[in-house]
Order: C-alpha cells, then sequence, then structure tokens
C-alpha cells in the first residue's frame, strides 16, 4: 500500500490511492497477518495523516463482519462520533505535504444565509481541491444540530437531534483537500456567525 501512496503522478493526474482515502468512512486493512508491526504502524499513521477520522478495519484473508462496512449511516454522526470520538478531529501529522485536514471548532450560533453564501463560494472556487467536508453545525434558530457531509462541489445534509437543554451550541467542521489554507478557513467560517459583525 505504501507505494501507491508515494507513487508520483504526471502533472494533474491524481494520486488514487490518496484519493480513496480522503473519501473513505471506513478502510479495511487487509493482510495484516503478512505484515509486521512496524509496517502496519506506518501504514496506519499515513492513512490517518490524509484523513484523521476514517476507521481503520483490519482484516486477514478478507474476513470481516460484513456490518462493519455495510449500512455505514452517513449522517448518524452522533452514532459514529460515540464509536470514534476523533472523527471531527484534525490530524497533527504531515506526511503528504499536499493532502491535509483542517478541522475548525467554533461555538456559537451561524447565520443560514452567511453560511450557504460563504460555502457556495469557497466550493465554486476551491471545490476540486476540498475532496470531502464533513460537520455538525449550530444554525440560528434551529432547535437541531445540521449534519452535513460533502464530495468535492456536492454537499448533502439534515437536521438531526435536538440541542440538550443547556448544551453549548458549537460548530465542529473538517475539511480533507489539497493546499488547504487554513487562515483563510478559519476567517470565512468566523464571518458566518449569526454575531459577526455585531458592535455593542
Amino acid at each position: 500500500m505504501l507505494q501507491h501512496l508515494d507513487e508520483v503522478k504526471p502533472e494533474g493526474v491524481e494520486n488514487e490511492a490518496v484519493e480513496q482515502i480522503a473519501f473513505a468512512d471506513r478502510i479495511v486493512l487487509n493482510k495484516t497477518d503478512l505484515a509486521d508491526e512496524a509496517t502496519i504502524a506506518e501504514i496506519t499513521s499515513r492513512i490517518r495523516a490524509i484523513n484523521s477520522g476514517v476507521r481503520i478495519i483490519p482484516a486477514q484473508h478478507a474476513k470481516l463482519d460484513l456490518q462493519q462496512v455495510l449500512d455505514v449511516g452517513a449522517f448518524d454522526l452522533e452514532r459514529v462520533l460515540a464509536d470514534d470520538p476523533t472523527f471531527l478531529t484534525e490530524t497533527e501529522h504531515q506526511h503528504d505535504l499536499t493532502v491535509t485536514s483542517v478541522g475548525i471548532d467554533l461555538p456559537g450560533e451561524l447565520d443560514e444565509g452567511r453560511l450557504n453564501a460563504w460555502l457556495g463560494q469557497l466550493l465554486r472556487t476551491k471545490g476540486v481541491d476540498i475532496f470531502r467536508s464533513k460537520g455538525i453545525l449550530a444554525i440560528a434558530g434551529a432547535p437541531k444540530q445540521y449534519v452535513f457531509q460533502g464530495v468535492h462541489m456536492l454537499l448533502d445534509g439534515e437536521f438531526g437531534r435536538d440541542w440538550r437543554a443547556g448544551e453549548e451550541r458549537r460548530n465542529r467542521l473538517v475539511f480533507i483537500g489539497r493546499n488547504l489554507d487554513r487562515d483563510a478557513l478559519e476567517r470565512g467560517f468566523a464571518g458566518c456567525l449569526a454575531t459577526a459583525g455585531v458592535t455593542a
């Protein structure tokens, strides 16, 4: 697997192994019986450097419980977070200098109009380089959490569970892609807060 991740492609040609890892919610790491612990640890580290929240399932002879990979429940992030608390956490490692993840965790409520305008502009201009996006958002005036996932320019989402009484409204999202500008993403997202630009 490592040779596929390290394979240098001609300019303009994507490394499919890297993209597939960036898109994945689950990765089956097969033939673990044929590799030593150091190799498995290195592969796992490389995978998490590209997609920190992916669930890695070790297997031998391709034998695994199909329930682990079927009926994943793309928008059941409560279940995903219970299973993997790091799902919305970016990685600190950078083995691939172009494909990284940027995580944002911001308290407050979002202005829906500003959010839609920012996401629309972002995906129109940078969507090719944003492999995946996912998050749980607090929309001003909405009693439920908004859960979304995106692939390149395509976004889909729906309202999930109710915000609990006394629960702090926070927005957690992750972008996985190529040459991501952390500062620009953080500034743009902060500008979507309902209180952005409001002075006392």
